[in-house]
């Protein structure tokens, strides 16, 4: 049976890709700071650490760590957003692919990974059902003391409830919840959950 299509590519309009792309083209000349999910990163990260950057889009994230010295790998479903990674950011390794249905060392990539990213709401786009399989590959590319880092928007379709459940399937526990990437706490009101795993 075939994992269901991302959201991302079926909920999205035509020429969303290229706007996202661009949009973020422009904020990066404008000056904007759109490192502060990688400073946290590279933060908790040993230094040249293995990471992956899941649902890496353009490849902010990713550029920024590997800048910082890490060895960075990204994925993402949609080709047009691994092909701006590439253009703009030359150096981490970008691939095509569905976090739904990961296997790196399939691909050649046989190292686990210190750290796994998954920032910008990547867990709010993918396939309603598909969490805890999503999860669960990722879990599986981990080294042994690796951390999963995962921060999305809970004021949309994805509540904390059925995240925490998928991870709780797929073997993770959590060490840590933050309220934002900045590392400020987890309150009632707040709107946005940054979530640091590990392997149960």
């Amino acid at each position: 049976m075939s994992t269901p299509a991302p959201r991302w590519i079926t909920d999205t309009k035509p020429g969303h890709s290229q706007w996202y792309i661009e949009r973020f083209r422009q904020m990066a000349a404008e000056g904007a700071d759109l490192a502060g999910e990688a400073r946290m990163i590279d933060a908790m990260s040993p230094r040249g650490a293995h990471i992956l950057d899941a649902g890496c889009g353009p490849g902010r994230v990713g550029a920024f760590l590997h800048e910082a010295g890490h060895r960075v790998v990204g994925v993402d479903v949609d080709p047009e957003l691994i092909e701006a990674a590439r253009a703009d950011h030359p150096g981490p390794t970008w691939l095509v692919g569905d976090l739904a249905e990961l296997d790196l060392p399939a691909r050649g990539i046989d190292e686990p990974f210190d750290v796994i990213v998954c920032a910008g709401n990547v867990m709010v786009f993918i396939a309603p059902g598909t969490e805890a399989t999503v999860l669960s590959r990722l879990a599986g590319h981990l080294a042994d003391d690796g951390r999963l880092v995962v921060g999305f928007h809970t004021n949309r379709h994805l509540s904390l409830e059925t995240f925490d459940a998928a991870a709780e399937q797929a073997g993770l526990t959590l060490d840590l919840r933050l309220g934002t990437w900045d590392l400020r706490p987890r309150s009632a009101d707040s709107d946005w959950a940054v979530s640091i795993l590990r392997r149960a």
